[in-house]
């Protein structure tokens, strides 16, 4: 089984992706705390992230597709949603009168990013169909544990985690802002060694160095559009992770126009997306 020591990285005091910035976010917000907690406490919901890494990694020979990507993902999918909104992006659900107010519409977010990967439990083909099908009756489960609503409302807010855990699909539109926020977030987990193709742990091919070339990535507010995206790599293999992972998921996450990559290589700027 993978095995990664977690520590906490800052670079000019800005949020990086990382399982820490998870924590950040639970400090300061009572209901994402109680979320979290009913989420990392669940002995089904464990075991489906760990069987999760036991199809993915062990027996597929793939990165990481468990308890820490979780935790990587639903961290930054909550800062980019802050991000956004702190820009005046209004988030979907909201809108639409599914949710009835930020901190539950950050219930969207937090458990469609927690659950999004634990159709991998099963196998790799089709995780994401298969995660919704895993994901109802858990859902349904620990919903009320987090909000007390009545079941018509709490149905609503479901159909919306599950569509934000299909979304993750790589070439699937995303209907929400939140599911776009965790789409973003899932392709954002991709520093030295963890980037979202599933490469072969252990063979060298373009997968695995353009993996291991990625550094760091740091999410912040932009001055050109909303959210800024720095991605910095020591090898122009990295670019390999970016233009093949994590733009199709922006331009598929319904967010496209607020997001602005900056990539450096070495300290030096290389390149920005869009063009």
């Amino acid at each position: 089984m993978l095995q990664r020591q977690i520590s906490i990285i800052l670079v000019d005091s800005m949020p990086i992706v990382s399982a820490q910035l998870l924590d950040t976010h639970t400090q300061r917000n009572e209901l994402i705390a109680k979320a979290v907690k009913v989420l990392e406490e669940d002995e089904e919901v464990k075991c489906l992230l760990k069987m999760s890494n036991v199809m993915a990694v062990t027996r597929l020979g793939y990165n990481d597709h468990g308890p820490v990507h979780a935790r990587i993902v639903t961290g930054t999918a909550l800062e980019i949603y802050d991000i956004l909104v702190r820009r005046g992006i209004k988030p979907t659900t909201l809108k639409d009168n599914i949710t009835k107010s930020i901190d539950e519409s950050k219930l969207v977010v937090v458990f469609g990013a927690y659950l999004h990967d634990i159709g991998n439990s099963i196998h790799r083909s089709m995780h994401e169909l298969v995660g919704i099908l895993l994901a109802k009756d858990i859902l349904d489960r620990l919903l009320p544990m987090v909000i007390k609503e009545k079941k018509s409302r709490l149905c609503g807010i479901r159909q919306e985690i599950l569509h934000t855990i299909y979304s993750t699909q790589y070439d699937l539109k995303c209907l929400t802002m939140e599911a776009g926020v965790v789409k973003i977030a899932d392709g954002l987990d991709m520093s030295e060694g963890r980037a979202r193709i599933p490469y072969k742990l252990g063979k060298i091919d373009m997968h695995s160095m353009s993996a291991l070339s990625v550094k760091y990535v740091e999410i912040k507010e932009g001055k050109n559009r909303p959210l800024e995206v720095i991605v910095e790599m020591d090898d122009f293999a990295g670019l390999f992770q970016i233009e093949e992972v994590l733009l199709p998921k922006i331009q598929k996450s319904g967010l496209e126009k607020y997001i602005e990559v900056i990539v450096y290589s070495k300290g030096e700027k290389l390149t920005t997306y869009p063009r």
